[in-house]
């Protein structure tokens, strides 16, 4: 699976877990170099508290537009440090 935004692969890998129909990417399959983490947060009821990363690609910045659960509740921990990606990023095969 890819993630693909503004023609830039920000990640790829063959072993992603998928939640609720999300892929979640392992952090080393990430290009960190398109990812800002820009200080955002969110608590889901049963996931924990995810960190969002802003995605920026030559000078185009998609805020918000992946997150990362660091330390999820145990229910999801087979998603730690992996990151998942929406608002327009493709999931291509």
């Amino acid at each position: 699976m890819r993630a693909v935004w503004n023609n830039a692969v920000l990640a790829d890998s063959n072993n992603t877990k998928i939640v609720e129909g999300t892929h979640y990417f392992p952090s080393g399959s990430v290009k960190m170099e398109y990812l800002r983490k820009n200080g955002r947060t969110y608590t889901c009821p049963w996931k924990g508290v995810c960190e969002y990363y802003d995605v920026v690609v030559d000078g185009e910045i998609n805020k918000d537009a992946a997150w990362a659960y660091e330390m999820p509740n145990e229910i999801v921990k087979e998603i730690t440090g992996h990151f998942a990606f929406w608002k327009g990023v493709k999931m291509m095969p």
